[in-house]
């Protein structure tokens, strides 16, 4: 499997931040990374996982999906949890 990040800008007041998180984490295997930073790991591509969460964001918002390569990632200041997660398939 695959650790995609999912980011994403939605500008209308008032989005439904919910229905887009719940399309995330249905994914299984996921982990918050920020605000709007995701990262999940699935067997899907970038582009299905964007197709997957654009019926949740509006004309205007923004969404990016990227495939991480496990070897050029780094992080600072996150949980135990979060770290083991990322090098873990």
């Amino acid at each position: 499997m695959d650790i995609h990040l999912i980011t994403y800008d939605l500008h209308r007041p008032g989005q439904n931040y919910p229905e887009l998180h719940s399309a995330i984490k249905a994914y299984g295997d996921w982990a918050k990374l920020g605000e709007s930073c995701w990262a999940v790991k699935t067997n899907a591509t970038d582009i299905a996982i964007r197709d997957a969460l654009k019926p949740y964001i509006d004309y205007n918002d923004r969404i990016f999906v990227a495939t991480v390569n496990r070897q050029l990632c780094a992080g600072f200041n996150y949980s135990a949890e979060i770290q083991n997660w990322m090098n873990t398939t």
